[in-house]
Parts: structure tokens; C-alpha cells; sequence
């Protein structure tokens, strides 16, 4: 009986390697796709400092909102906010920060030190119908003055 089951044990354990290796390579894939997506849209945002730092708007401090949108805490960012609701923004010096946080009695004092993410071609992509929008419209609507 042992003869007939190694030849199976042997089929799945082949069928698993190849499944973890389509599983890696889908990953990578997926990895080097938003790593070309950051690159463009990090493209995108330095053509938007170069056009806001000679015709404006100025910069403004960013403030971080907890997820609940009831409070809100300083940062040391200065820069501009990508969306009317202010949960996302970009820097003077490029980075890209998501605007959010959980709340904190420690923050109300302290402040915030958002952490600069790599920035998507899309903000808000896998969200609500009408919540996501293309960097590229986000950047121009802020160039624009409707932000």
C-alpha cells in the first residue's frame, strides 16, 4: 500500500514547489508594478514642486488627523494637501505622506512625525466609488488653488 501513496505524496509535494514559486513570481511582478508606479508618480511630483515653487501656492504646515477624524495633531511637515479632506499630502522635499493616525492623548501634545510613503499613481485606489483620484488630477487641482 506504501508503493501506491508516494507516487501522490510526491505529485502534491511538486504541485506545492510550483504553486510557491507562481505564488513568489506573481509577488515580484506585483512588487516591480508598484515600484514603476512610484517612480511615475515621483516624476509627476517633482514637475509639481518645480511649477508650485515658482507660481505658488506657498506651502502649508500639514496637520494629521486621527482615524476618526475627531482630533487633529501638528507635524513638522510643511507642504500641500493632495485632498480636500487633508489625509493625504506632499512635502516641500517630495515625500508623499498619508495624513492619518490613531488617537492619541500623547499626540495632542507631542504632535505627529508622519512617515513618508512611496507615492501611488492613484490616491485612494481600492476605495469608495469617488474617493480615489489620479495623482496627476490631485497635483492639479492643488496647482489650481481647489484643494
Amino acid at each position: 500500500m506504501t508503493g501506491t501513496s508516494e507516487p501522490a505524496a510526491d505529485d502534491a509535494a511538486s504541485w506545492r514547489a510550483r504553486r510557491r514559486e507562481a505564488a513568489g513570481a506573481h509577488a515580484e511582478a506585483l512588487a516591480a508594478r508598484q515600484r514603476a508606479e512610484s517612480a511615475r508618480a515621483r516624476a509627476l511630483i517633482e514637475e509639481f514642486l518645480v511649477a508650485v515653487r515658482r507660481d505658488g501656492p506657498a506651502p502649508v504646515p500639514l496637520h494629521v488627523r486621527s482615524y476618526d477624524g475627531r482630533a487633529r495633531y501638528r507635524t513638522p511637515v510643511e507642504g500641500w494637501y493632495l485632498r480636500r479632506d487633508g489625509t493625504v499630502g506632499i512635502g516641500t522635499d517630495g515625500a508623499f505622506y498619508v495624513l492619518t493616525a490613531p488617537s492619541s492623548l500623547a499626540a495632542r501634545f507631542r504632535g505627529v512625525r508622519p512617515t513618508p510613503q512611496d507615492p501611488p499613481l492613484v490616491i485612494g485606489a481600492g476605495g469608495k466609488d469617488g474617493e480615489s483620484v489620479d495623482m496627476a488630477d490631485a497635483l492639479r487641482r492643488v496647482r489650481d488653488g481647489q484643494v
